[in-house]
């Protein structure tokens, strides 16, 4: 069974749209919000959280994103994983998808994402999709979340959480970098508990 780990680069108010550069998605004014914060230890987390070997899972905007990216940037380990990795893609445009190799979900995403971890591969990465990542963690098919969460306010933008069920996070390990970065590692760890403060929760 594959495991699948969701990575995104997030503000204090729950923003993720267009954290590399100032044109990274159209005219959203705030593009490359993450830049002035980035160091090496992001880096190596972002690596480590990768490991050796994966697969990408990915929504159709963030593939398009990669996709004028990627097969451009110099190369290095990096680059080299993310143009070798498949990109399975949450998509309508099945035909579309040149960056590969690329392979489009099932029309059914649950049931698309969860043919793929039943098989034998390596991990599956998610990165960047608003509408990928409340499902995985609605259907319980997400085992790692990794949030690297920087010291911004945005106000506007695409939400990393929108539209996701009621649910908990366990606070694995965490870290803060020079920049001010908090690198927070999290488990999904089941429904929401609701109480009275100084109570016992329900």
């Amino acid at each position: 069974m594959r495991r699948i780990t969701v990575i995104e680069h997030i503000t204090l108010d729950g923003i993720i749209q267009a954290p590399g550069g100032p044109d990274e998605d159209g005219d959203y004014p705030y593009g490359g919000w993450a830049a002035p914060h980035d160091d090496d230890a992001i880096g190596e987390a972002i690596v480590a959280a990768h490991g050796e070997r994966f697969d990408l899972l990915l929504g159709r905007r963030t593939y398009d994103i990669w996709a004028d990216y990627w097969p451009k940037a110099e190369p290095g380990p990096m680059a080299d994983q993310l143009n070798g990795a498949v990109k399975y893609v949450a998509t309508h445009r099945p035909d579309s998808l040149s960056w590969g190799p690329a392979e489009a979900l099932d029309t059914d995403i649950v049931a698309g994402i969860s043919r793929l971890k039943a098989q034998d591969g390596p991990p599956l990465i998610v990165w960047g999709s608003s509408t990928v990542t409340p499902v995985l963690l609605e259907r319980g098919l997400a085992e790692d979340v990794l949030l690297l969460v920087f010291p911004v306010l945005l106000g506007e933008g695409k939400r990393f959480f929108s539209g996701a069920a009621p649910c908990e996070l366990k606070l694995i390990r965490t870290q803060t970098t020079a920049g001010g970065v908090m690198i927070n590692h999290y488990k999904p760890a089941g429904p929401l508990r609701t109480g009275t403060i100084g109570g016992d929760p329900t």
